[in-house]
């Protein structure tokens, strides 16, 4: 299956973290989406960012060493378009510059909330399915 997809992760308490080239960014407690995509396999690139054990190669993979991941979302699609998730993402909520975009113009692929429903809310919207990380996830 390929698409794109969104991670929406918790950060229990505010905190900085080395993100590779970025250097230290100061992380404020709340919610996070990061919008990617997978155009050979949504499902093993969210399996490896469910793993702990991985040599680091994106932002993503610093902000996952200290925040969970609450939900996951995905769009099926034969085209790339995590940037257009990522334009409607830029609209709605604020954003920590340059992540996640070095090999795109968007500002951003990650953006912050203090309310895990409002990231839900809008990927519905955006017409995206529910990724369960495992089945008592659906219980």
């Amino acid at each position: 299956m390929k698409g794109s997809y969104i991670l929406i992760l918790r950060l229990a308490e505010s905190r900085e973290c080395k993100i590779g080239k970025l250097g230290t960014i100061l992380f404020k407690k709340g919610y996070y989406a990061y919008v990617g995509s997978a155009m050979n396999s949504i499902e093993k690139r969210i399996l490896r960012h469910l793993s702990k054990n991985k040599r680091f190669h994106w932002h993503i993979d610093y902000l996952l060493k200290i925040s969970h991941i609450e939900d996951i979302f995905y769009k099926e699609s034969e085209r790339k378009e995590e940037c257009d998730i990522a334009a409607i993402m830029q609209k709605k909520f604020s954003s920590i510059p340059n992540f996640g975009s070095s090999d795109c113009s968007c500002e951003s692929h990650l953006f912050f909330s203090p309310s895990r429903e409002r990231f839900i809310e809008e990927c519905k919207r955006m017409g995206m399915m529910q990724f369960y990380k495992d089945r008592s996830d659906r219980e």
